[in-house]
């Protein structure tokens, strides 16, 4: 069961609507209007954080929220943040990196702990997003308070947040992610197909995406050296190992093109809630962020409980994405567009056309998935790890695989082909945490973005994590956990361009 607070604060019922999230998309953060925030009674992060959130990871970040490794770098540092400075007003939690003393119980106030978490958030995203600090500043003006005032004394609110925030940029500044060098690959990977030509079939081959009219980029490996980054978790990322991805080489061939076949089977037969679950499962910061919200709503979470329990799912998806980064510069391997050229070329297939077009006869070289492939190779799936962590992570924490999540989709509203899927107002239940991590990496292959192979390693690879993210959570609520200075980068992978399988 859930640790949680001694002493309740009933504020606003959590609301996440999918509105507010979709509002955002293609605007401009800092125009928007937003209305006053209360401290007495408001949730910091569901109220005022998220909504200003999301058009900016939108903007600046992701625009379809789906690039896992910098979506989750901006949220784990902000609910790092938020967790050093909600620590002190807990009576047992102790903060990751910033230690402070704990308050009273009189302190103990929904006002001191809003104080603390918008001056926390408010630091860690203008640290982490140049150019954004506007956005914070009117975030903090809106809720009465002073984005100039940057006292530090621990006993009040204000320094609390200031410092937790300004330590939650510190403690992770030279994790390995390379913020510093602006993201930039520290690996020196290289592919070894090139976006026109694919010389080694198994390979991963860089795809050609449009970016507007007439304007179109090769894609780059983002953050090859996630596989470098220090866990929050205590756990050795080279512990952890896929095996290798045998179907997605070209010398066994039998098999290299079965897993192509069912690709296309499922490009030709997609369904309506194939579509939209595939949809929300691409968009990280719903299907992370709203399942997480059925379990906060049925364990009746308050909002700093609410801010504390969503560390837990941070934790789970930024470490279990380590070994996924890991492994796939390690296999490097071939994505479905890439296969399906090679083994039909210009022979007539039957799959998705195409947004409205449904199913139809079409060359070979001419299929595309549903959905945008990522800009990494293929295997493990990065979708399925972090969903299979963030399951495990949440069975722990509720101590149950009931999730009962309920989805749905009015008529019309898909991403990819808006006005026509889905046909109907469209309703799916998830009813457990097994279910949430399946149809999660199922959606992968329907989409055309994995093969069944990456799904399935990355669900036995993955699940442990969520694991050792719950124990180091745990360690943190009951103020066991050890102190630990700044994060650093891990040594290169020893095994990074080892493609031999010794898993």
């Amino acid at each position: 069961m859930p640790i949680v607070f001694t002493n309740r604060y009933l504020g606003r019922a959590i609301i996440v609507l999918f509105a507010v999230l979709l509002a955002g998309l293609g605007s401009n953060a800092q125009s928007q209007q937003y209305p006053p925030f209360d401290l007495d009674t408001g949730d910091p992060l569901r109220e005022a954080i998220i909504p200003r959130l999301v058009p900016v990871l939108i903007a600046e970040v992701s625009p379809s929220l789906g690039d896992v490794t910098m979506v989750n770098r901006v949220n784990t540092v902000t609910i790092l943040a938020l967790w050093d400075a909600l620590a002190p007003y807990h009576p047992t939690a102790v903060g990751a990196y910033t230690r402070l003393e704990r308050r009273p119980e009189s302190d103990r106030t929904q006002l001191n702990m809003n104080t603390a978490t918008l001056h926390a958030a408010y630091h860690a995203l203008a640290g982490m997003i140049p150019g954004t600090e506007p956005v914070w500043r009117e975030m903090l003006v809106s809720a009465g308070l002073d984005p100039d005032d940057a006292g530090m004394d621990p006993g009040t609110a204000v320094g609390i947040g200031n410092a937790a925030g300004k330590g939650a940029i510190a403690a992770r500044l030279h994790d390995g992610y390379n913020q510093t060098g602006h993201y930039a690959d520290t690996t020196g990977y290289e592919p070894v197909n090139t976006a026109t030509e694919l010389v080694d079939p198994g390979r991963w081959q860089p795809d050609i995406t449009r970016r507007g009219i007439g304007l179109y980029t090769a894609q780059q490996f983002v953050t090859p050296q996630m596989a470098n980054v220090e866990p929050y978790s205590d756990f050795d990322p080279r512990d952890f190992r896929a095996p290798a991805p045998s179907d997605s080489d070209p010398a066994n061939w039998d098999a290299y093109k079965a897993q192509v076949d069912e690709v296309l089977h499922f490009s030709a037969n997609l369904s309506d809630e194939q579509k939209m679950l595939a949809e929300i499962f691409d968009n990280k910061v719903v299907s992370f962020g709203a399942s997480f919200q059925a379990v906060s709503r049925s364990l009746g979470l308050s909002a700093a409980e609410n801010a504390m329990a969503d560390f837990l799912v941070m934790l789970a998806i930024h470490d279990a994405t380590i070994p996924t980064w890991q492994e796939k510069r390690r296999w490097d391997a071939v994505r479905p567009f890439s296969a399906i050229r090679h083994v039909y070329g210009d022979e007539t297939v039957t799959a998705w056309g195409g947004p409205g077009k449904g199913a139809m006869e079409m060359p070979a070289n001419q299929w595309q998935s549903y959905l945008q492939e990522a800009d990494h190779p293929e295997y493990p799936s990065a979708s399925s790890c972090v969903c299979a962590a963030q399951a495990q992570a949440m069975r722990r924490y509720s101590g149950t695989d009931a999730l009962n999540w309920v989805i749905n989709f009015p008529a019309g509203s898909s991403r990819v082909e808006p006005g026509v899927t889905p046909a109907a107002d469209l309703q799916v239940t998830v009813p457990t945490w097994t279910d949430f991590a399946h149809y999660c990496g199922q959606s992968r292959v329907w989409a055309g973005l994995h093969f069944q192979a990456a799904i399935d390693a990355s669900a036995a690879m993955c699940a442990p994590i969520g694991d050792a993210a719950y124990e180091y959570f745990a360690l943190l609520m009951s103020g066991a956990a050890p102190e630990r200075g700044p994060a650093q980068a891990l040594e290169p992978d020893p095994r990074q361009d080892d493609r031999d399988d010794e898993s």
